[in-house]
């Protein structure tokens, strides 16, 4: 082959992978889409086209609107609380001391860990039985916290499994955002006696900002499709309180055999995450404009 021909086939050669791995993507999105409008069950040897039958059962279901809130409540409350800690963390770990240094290698360990193992070592912790977590909170006149095991404390502890796995995330997101920003704004303001508390509202904030919207990306579209943290505490219970639209799905299709449904609670999972993305992408690219 000569060089021209070599040259001209590059371009090709190069998008070639991201279009294998869009294919792989776009065909069973494509297959759960179609089975999500059928009756499809895995202990009915034949199904039918039912149209959007699945969606409408399924928006009229009380399981469904469970499921909503459970999503958004755990979503809302996981990355709000993991956004403050982790600016907080970020801020304290800008500085340079050498507690900070010490610490920055630290942050990264939880991240190492599994969600899945993550959540099963904290069950283990959380046990009313033996757990240690109830032996430290003996020391503050607490005994027998029930966690995960009442249906009042199990979104609590959870989202409290969620935090400590996924904040040092979000506090390496900011503190490499913090590390960006330019110099001389907090130069000029450190020049004339500015207090800290002004910098960081009226300069640290918004050049930040960008970054906090990245991280909030980031960690809501992962939030709201959660199931392994869930699941592997409760598998969504007790009752119905953790049973959020993944675990609701899995459910379906490998509880009930009826994958039609379960593909229905994807979809609109699917949808949903789409739908906040786009909006937060676009008030990213207007705060990014208005910067500039």
């Amino acid at each position: 082959m000569s060089g021209g021909k070599r040259r001209n086939l590059t371009p090709y050669l190069l998008i070639l992978p991201a279009f294998i791995i869009t294919i792989g993507i776009l065909v069973p999105f494509a297959i759960s889409a179609y089975w999500s409008m059928t009756n499809y069950s895995l202990n009915r040897p034949d199904f039918h086209f039912t149209g959007l039958k699945n969606y409408i059962d399924m928006f009229k279901s009380r399981v469904f609107w469970n499921a909503t809130l459970v999503t958004f409540k755990y979503a809302i409350s996981a990355v709000t609380v993991e956004l403050g800690l982790g600016l907080v963390i970020a801020l304290l770990l800008n500085r340079e001391t050498l507690m900070s240094k010490i610490l920055r290698p630290l942050l990264i360990l939880p991240l190492m860990i599994a969600p899945v193992i993550g959540t099963l070592m904290w069950k283990l912790m959380m046990s009313p039985e033996f757990g240690v977590a109830n032996y430290v909170l003996s020391f503050f006149g607490q005994r027998n916290f029930p966690w995960a095991a009442s249906a009042k404390y199990a979104m609590f502890s959870v989202v409290l499994v969620d935090v400590w796995m996924f904040t040092p995330f979000i506090a390496l997101l900011l503190l490499a955002g913090l590390r960006s920003l330019p110099v001389p704004p907090f130069e000029a303001a450190k020049v004339d006696g500015a207090s800290n508390w002004f910098v960081f509202r009226n300069l640290t904030l918004p050049m930040l900002m960008p970054y906090i919207f990245i991280t909030i990306i980031f960690r809501l579209v992962d939030s709201l499709r959660a199931f392994d943290i869930p699941f592997a505490m409760t598998k969504g219970g007790p009752g119905d309180i953790l049973m959020t639209y993944q675990i609701t799905a899995f459910n379906e299709v490998f509880t009930f055999l009826n994958v039609s449904k379960g593909a229905a609670y994807m979809l609109v999972n699917w949808v949903l995450i789409y739908a906040i993305c786009f909006v937060l992408v676009g008030k990213l690219q207007k705060w990014r404009d208005r910067i500039n």
